[in-house]
């Protein structure tokens, strides 16, 4: 393991951002992911560790206004709770009562849980279904600049991102859902929670007249990345919430899913499963 020389702890989004400026550095929040992925020798330390815990602004949820926004360095647990979120984005909320356990939520981060760009990401797929995008800072001569990524081209593959080394992920931020939007999340795994997900999905869209409009599907653990699941999308866009539209978009989630066999599931397994969440999702929206 490479010797860490360099230990930072900034307060201050411009501080934290010139230390990442010209020189790799590991950047640690939560440490969930980082310590046992360092510890297995998946990942090791750079010379500079950055601790990003203690930056203001970073851990604040904001719902108030036209856009929600969510910072970096919100624990899972603070968006359990969040009332506000559990009003407008309750999908987001149950994907957080999912995740791991008591004391794993309480450190791990919104930030970390999508850097880590795991397939099987318990976050991605409700704010891919929010429409949600990327935050991304860096420290660009005398000023912090930042951009927006749509989370959809935010991961690139497993474990990778379209993040720079210099970039700092400051926060995750979606449209505020409108007065008809319905969502939904199911995750798969031997238990509720403490446990990577086999399959998971989440679908958010606009309800009103039997319809759905608006749709976005979002898929995790059936590709090498979160996805977006585009030919159930197209089925359901403006279609009867009926039957037929149902069978219609299960079949359509097998040109979308592309799991593979590992020690978790099989293959055929994980496509008969998202095929099921489908059905159970679409059924359980057809109710209300």
């Amino acid at each position: 393991m490479q010797e860490i020389t360099t230990y930072l702890a900034p307060h201050r989004l411009d501080e934290a951002l010139q230390a990442m400026a010209g020189a790799d550095a590991t950047v640690l929040c939560g440490g969930t992911d980082l310590a046992p992925q360092t510890e297995s020798g998946a990942r090791r330390y750079q010379a500079k560790l950055l601790n990003i815990r203690r930056v203001e602004g970073l851990g604040t949820i904001d719902t108030t206004g036209s856009e929600v926004r969510i910072g970096a360095t919100t624990t899972v647990s603070a968006i359990r709770r969040h009332a506000g979120l559990a009003a407008i984005a309750p999908m987001l909320v149950e994907a957080a009562e999912h995740f791991a356990s008591e004391q794993i939520r309480n450190a791990a981060s919104l930030g970390g849980n999508l850097c880590n760009a795991s397939p099987a990401g318990d976050l991605s797929p409700p704010l891919l279904a929010l429409g949600a995008a990327a935050e991304l800072a860096c420290w660009r001569g005398d000023a912090v600049q930042t951009r927006r990524v749509p989370l959809e081209q935010f991961f690139v593959g497993p474990g990778k991102t379209v993040k720079r080394p210099d970039e700092l992920l400051t926060a995750v931020v979606f449209e505020r859902p409108a007065a008809d939007f319905v969502g939904r999340f199911r995750k798969s795994g031997p238990r509720p929670a403490l446990e990577i997900s086999t399959v998971s999905l989440a679908i958010g869209a606009r309800l009103a007249g039997g319809k759905l409009s608006g749709v976005r599907v979002a898929m995790g653990s059936v590709a090498p990345t979160p996805l977006r699941a585009r030919h159930v999308e197209r089925v359901l866009e403006g279609r009867p919430l009926d039957a037929a539209t149902i069978a219609a978009a299960a079949d359509a989630a097998a040109q979308d899913a592309k799991p593979i066999d590992d020690v978790r599931a099989s293959a055929w397994y994980r496509g008969h499963l998202v095929r099921v969440f489908v059905e159970e999702v679409l059924n359980d929206l057809r109710r209300d």
